[in-house]
């Protein structure tokens, strides 16, 4: 079932382009989907649209099955069933962090209300603190809060504009765990607004990656990864060297000015222009390999070595990065041999 949503939904602050253009998509129970694009591509623009702080252009917006925007529909944001978390923690400085998360709970009787605060609490591990006042909590308690809050009446969808972008690099990784712990343990659907990558794949179980307006993508973090649709997705989601070629069926592989890229399956037409792209797991030092190259920088990773080699392409070259074993002994400067592997290459016709 669909929890939320869009049917061509589109949405403009005057002249240009949309802020919104023609955004279809769906959330479904139990499920946390990320919108995930640079400043500006219509993100929390779509957020607001679903939460009912502005209205369509066009389209509609159904949350349960129910049109709440379109069609000459209109449900006010508090009638939406839908919860939200902000960036900043719209926490009430005079009320207590257990009047905090009960506020909204005043359809259930006293005795209820305690239970089901008395509940979130446990599971954001705030017990401890429920007779204290915002002020005296940290900035990641007070983001617990809010989400318990947000939470506490059952509502049909929870929608996160950058709940974790005021935080330090460790707690946000910690809250990001314990959030999507939270959200599966209450089975509550949720759209996460996001321009961080780690945090959209730690949190979602779809993404959906926006750009100018428009979804050029939606699918989990390893599709999106290693099978993108389009150029801007492969250069959006972590490093990748991208190429133009042509796909030639009887080399099994594209003709690219670095050479024949060899890939997995007939992936595009014979004799079609594609665009090729190559992650770092693309490419393996191999002594027997075709692909020489100067190694720029080699830096340690613990695990594993990350090297950057600059390899001949046309009349220039391209600088690829590749992961090597920690043991392997290499200095910028050296030349090695490496091998192309056709399955995680994606070709995006």
């Amino acid at each position: 079932m669909a929890r939320v949503e869009l049917q061509e939904v589109s949405k403009s602050f005057g002249p240009g382009a949309a802020a919104v253009d023609r955004v279809s998509l769906s959330l479904y129970d139990g499920e946390i989907l990320a919108l995930l694009g640079p400043s500006g591509c219509g993100k929390t623009t779509t957020l607001r649209l679903i939460a009912g702080f502005e209205w369509p252009d066009h389209g509609r917006i159904l949350i349960d099955g129910r049109v709440v925007a379109g069609d000459g529909h209109w449900v006010s944001p508090e009638r939406r069933g839908v919860g939200m978390v902000f960036q900043d923690y719209p926490l009430f400085p005079h009320r207590t962090v257990r009047q905090n998360v009960a506020f909204g709970l005043h359809r259930l009787s006293k005795k209820e209300a305690a239970r089901r605060v008395d509940e979130l609490l446990e599971q954001v591990g705030l017990t401890p603190y429920a007779d204290r006042y915002p002020h005296q909590l940290s900035g990641g308690q007070q983001q617990r809060v809010a989400i318990a809050q947000a939470l506490a009446p059952r509502p049909s969808v929870i929608l996160l504009d950058e709940p974790f972008s005021n935080l330090d690099a460790a707690l946000r990784q910690e809250l990001r765990l314990q959030v999507r712990e939270l959200l599966k343990a209450n089975r509550t659907s949720a759209i996460l607004v996001s321009h961080d990558q780690k945090e959209a794949f730690t949190l979602a179980d779809r993404i959906a990656v926006m750009r100018q307006g428009r979804i050029e993508q939606i699918g989990m973090a390893y599709e999106l990864y290693s099978r993108p649709r389009t150029r801007f997705v492969a250069e959006f989601l972590g490093h990748t060297a991208v190429l133009e070629g042509v796909f030639q069926e009887e080399k099994k592989g594209v003709l690219t000015d670095l050479g024949v890229v060899p890939c997995a399956g007939a992936l595009a037409a014979s004799g079609e222009h594609v665009t090729v792209s190559l992650r770092p797991d693309s490419l393996v030092v191999d002594p027997h390999g075709p692909f020489r190259g100067a190694v720029e920088s080699v830096v340690h990773e613990g695990d594993r070595v990350e090297l950057a080699v600059r390899l001949p392409c046309g009349a220039g070259s391209i600088t690829l990065r590749t992961y090597a074993p920690p043991d392997l002994v290499v200095r910028p400067g050296d030349t090695l041999a490496f091998a192309i592997v056709p399955d995680r290459v994606a070709v995006i016709s």
